[in-house]
């Protein structure tokens, strides 16, 4: 990922969640998400990185049609040995395409030094949580509480060893 691609990738990041949390946070929020203030910080947490989270994107024709970042595990404010995937969107109109899966098999090769690599996903997501598992990861039993507009979104927590 490139710094010119910050626009792209948020509006991928915006559309890909009102897309995918639909139904399962208020809608209300989701209408309020910005694709510029969004684009903003990115470009900000771009130019303030310091190499430990890896933005990657995918192209096709030339076009940026999806994104993934994922760096050191933030087990609450201290970094672990273990690998984290921060985040995976790919453009809603290209969803089904292999984009995904491209995304994640190039990021679990980038981990593969790691012991573990590890992801959140809302607990009712369930396509989501399909697609991880047919990745190789596996729910460990963690939870966290997440809240939207004060509703409960919890989240679950996925890992996978390398070459898993």
């Amino acid at each position: 990922m490139t710094l010119a691609n910050c626009d792209r990738v948020s509006e991928i990041r915006i559309r890909g969640w009102r897309h995918a949390y639909r139904g399962l946070m208020p809608q209300p929020y989701l209408d309020r998400l910005s694709v510029t203030a969004d684009a903003e910080r990115r470009r900000a947490r771009f130019a303030e990185g310091n190499g430990s989270v890896v933005n990657l994107v995918a192209e096709r024709d030339g076009a940026v049609v999806g994104w993934a970042a994922h760096g050191p595990y933030r087990d609450g404010g201290t970094h672990t040995g273990d690998a984290e995937l921060y985040a995976l969107y790919v453009d809603p109109a290209r969803i089904g395409g292999g984009i995904g899966r491209a995304l994640l098999a190039e990021a679990a090769e980038r981990c593969q030094a790691h012991p573990r690599m590890l992801l959140w996903v809302l607990k009712d997501n369930a396509p989501a949580r399909r697609f991880y598992e047919r990745a190789g990861f596996r729910p460990d039993g963690a939870e966290e509480p997440f809240e939207v507009d004060g509703v409960p979104v919890p989240e679950v927590r996925y890992v996978r060893t390398p070459g898993g």
